[in-house]
């Protein structure tokens, strides 16, 4: 009789787990839908540290980093010197052109928040880089990367996204 419960719960626990990472598989597959073909993107994991927090919650609910996809899009600069001293059988050197961010809260507490960024100066030598900090609230820790720091095109037609749907922060 022990061992049949023991045997359920273990079942039970088991449907849970592939329950959750079909879940998370299906969330992966619709951002990459949304993100479109990738084509001159590679995929980007620069996170950067944080300082270590005390969250308010943190005895209510178990702190947590969020899952996340992201992506990087680089191509050619045809500036002036490039055009110069390039062409298009001897290419410049790639240089990063834009950034895609999506951010996974299937827990968030307050779903009525969406989640917002900041972008922080990091310490590098000549500010070639910045922090891109990104917080959601419980039960979910802040998560940052390490961004190049340039200046940012806020147009939609030039592919600026920031939207919450679906517990999937995208920018």
């Amino acid at each position: 009789s022990h061992g049949a419960v023991i045997q359920n719960l273990t079942a039970d626990a088991g449907e849970a787990v592939e329950h959750r990472r079909a879940q998370e598989e299906r969330s992966r597959a619709m951002a990459e839908r949304m993100m479109g073909d990738g084509s001159g993107e590679v995929a980007f994991a620069g996170e950067a540290p944080l300082e270590s927090q005390v969250y308010w919650w943190h005895d209510k609910y178990r702190p947590r980093k969020p899952k996340y996809f992201n992506r990087v899009h680089t191509g050619y600069e045809w500036n002036k010197y490039n055009q110069t001293h390039y062409d298009h059988d001897n290419p410049p050197p790639k240089t990063v052109q834009g950034y895609k961010f999506n951010i996974f809260y299937p827990d968030l507490i307050d779903k009525s928040k969406a989640p917002t960024y900041t972008i922080m100066p990091d310490g590098s030598k000549h500010g070639e880089t910045c922090i891109l900090r990104i917080h959601a609230g419980p039960p979910y820790e802040d998560i940052a990367f390490k961004v190049v720091n340039k200046e940012w095109e806020y147009a939609s037609k030039k592919g600026f996204r920031c939207s919450f749907e679906r517990g999937i922060f995208h920018l």
